[in-house]
C-alpha cells in the first residue's frame, strides 16, 4: 500500500511539472538528432551551430522539467517553506550547459571564418531548418500561452505575443527559460536558413561563419538573462507590483479592514508567500478580530499562486500606512 501511495504521489507531481519545458525537451531532442545528421552529411557550419543549440535546449529543458516536478513537493518538517527554489538550481545548471554550447558554437564560427568551406546538400538543410523553425515556433507559442496563463493576462489571438513579452517576468522560472531559449532557437534557425540559402546561391561563404557566431552570441545572451533571473530567485525576490496590488485589494475586500500596516510578498518559483500586519476597526473583541483574520487568510489562499499566508492584526492607529503606488519593487 505504501508503495502505491508513493507511486500515486510521484505521478501527481509529474502531472504538475511544467508542460512547456516537457514539450520543448521532446521537440528539441527530435530536432537535434535530425539537425546533427544533416550537419554531418552537408558540412554546414550554420547547421552545426543550430544543432548545438538544439542539443543545449533539449538537455536544459529536460533538467528544468525535472526541477519543476521536484519543486511541487509539499513542505516537510526539515524544509518547512517547501521546495520552490529547487527549480532555480536546475535552471542554473541549464545556464552552464548553454554557456558551454555557446562557447563551442562561437569557436566553430571563428574556425569557419578562418577556413571557409563549401557546404552541400542544400535541400536537406533547407527542409530541416524549415521543420526546425516550425517546431521551435510551436514550442515558443506554447510558452507564450503559458506566460499569459501564469500571469493571469486575458490576452487572446495575436495579443498573446505582446502580453508574453510584457509579462515574462511574472512567469515561472521554467516557463521563462523555455520562452527565452526557443525565442533564440527560432531566430537562430532563421539565421541558419539565410546562411544556407546565401552560401548556396553565392560565393559569400563567410556568411556561414558569421551566422554561426551570431547564434553563439544569442546563446550567451540567453545564458546571462536566465542566469540573472535565477540568481535573483535563489536570493529571494519581492513579488511584482501588480501582485502586491491584487493581494491588497483582496485584503481590503473585507470591510472590517481599515489599513495594511505592513506587507511583504516573497516570490518563490511560481508561488508567493504573503506576510502582513493589517489594521481592523476599533472596538472589536479578540474573538471577532480573530475571525476577520482567518477570513482574510482564507480569501488569499483561494488564489492558487499563493502558497502560504501569515497575517497579524492590530487596531486601527488612525494613520494611513498603505500606499499602493509604493507597492512592489
Amino acid at each position: 500500500m505504501e508503495s502505491d501511495r508513493n507511486k500515486d504521489s510521484f505521478w501527481s507531481l509529474l502531472k504538475k511539472g511544467n508542460t512547456s519545458s516537457a514539450t520543448a525537451a521532446v521537440g528539441n531532442t527530435a530536432v537535434a538528432i535530425v539537425k546533427g545528421v544533416a550537419a554531418v552529411m552537408t558540412g554546414s557550419g550554420a547547421m552545426f551551430a543550430s544543432t548545438m543549440h538544439s542539443i543545449a535546449d533539449a538537455v536544459n529543458q529536460g533538467f528544468v522539467f525535472a526541477g519543476s516536478v521536484l519543486a511541487e513537493k509539499k513542505p516537510t518538517q526539515r524544509f518547512p517553506t517547501g521546495f520552490g527554489r529547487v527549480i532555480n538550481l536546475f535552471c542554473m545548471i541549464a545556464v552552464i550547459v548553454v554557456t558551454v554550447m555557446a562557447y563551442e558554437t562561437i569557436r566553430e564560427g571563428f574556425h569557419l571564418l578562418a577556413h571557409p568551406s563549401e557546404s552541400h546538400g542544400f535541400w536537406i538543410n533547407f527542409i530541416i531548418l524549415l521543420i526546425s523553425i516550425g517546431v521551435d515556433g510551436f514550442v515558443l507559442h506554447k510558452a507564450m500561452k503559458e506566460i499569459v496563463h501564469e500571469s493571469r493576462s486575458e490576452a487572446k489571438g495575436l495579443a498573446i505575443v505582446g502580453a508574453a513579452f510584457k509579462n515574462v517576468g511574472r512567469a515561472a522560472p521554467p516557463t521563462r527559460l523555455v520562452f527565452y531559449e526557443d525565442l533564440v532557437a527560432t531566430t537562430g534557425a532563421f539565421l541558419a536558413l539565410i546562411a544556407v540559402v546565401v552560401t548556396s546561391l553565392t560565393s559569400f561563404t563567410l556568411l556561414d561563419g558569421v551566422s554561426t557566431i551570431l547564434i553563439g552570441l544569442l546563446m550567451v545572451a540567453v545564458a546571462f538573462r536566465v542566469g540573472y533571473d535565477n540568481m535573483v530567485g535563489l536570493i529571494g525576490v519581492a513579488a511584482p507590483r501588480e501582485v502586491e496590488e491584487k493581494v491588497a485589494q483582496l485584503i481590503f475586500s473585507h470591510g472590517e479592514v481599515t489599513d495594511i500596516y505592513s506587507m511583504r510578498i516573497l516570490q518563490e518559483g511560481r508561488y508567493y508567500h504573503v506576510e502582513g500586519l493589517i489594521e481592523l476597526k476599533p472596538g472589536m473583541t479578540l474573538a471577532e478580530a480573530d475571525d476577520i483574520k482567518f477570513k482574510v487568510r482564507d480569501t488569499l489562499l483561494l488564489d492558487p499562486a499563493i502558497a502560504d499566508v501569515t497575517i497579524g492584526i492590530i487596531e486601527d492607529n488612525g494613520v494611513r500606512n498603505w500606499q499602493p503606488q509604493e507597492a512592489g519593487v
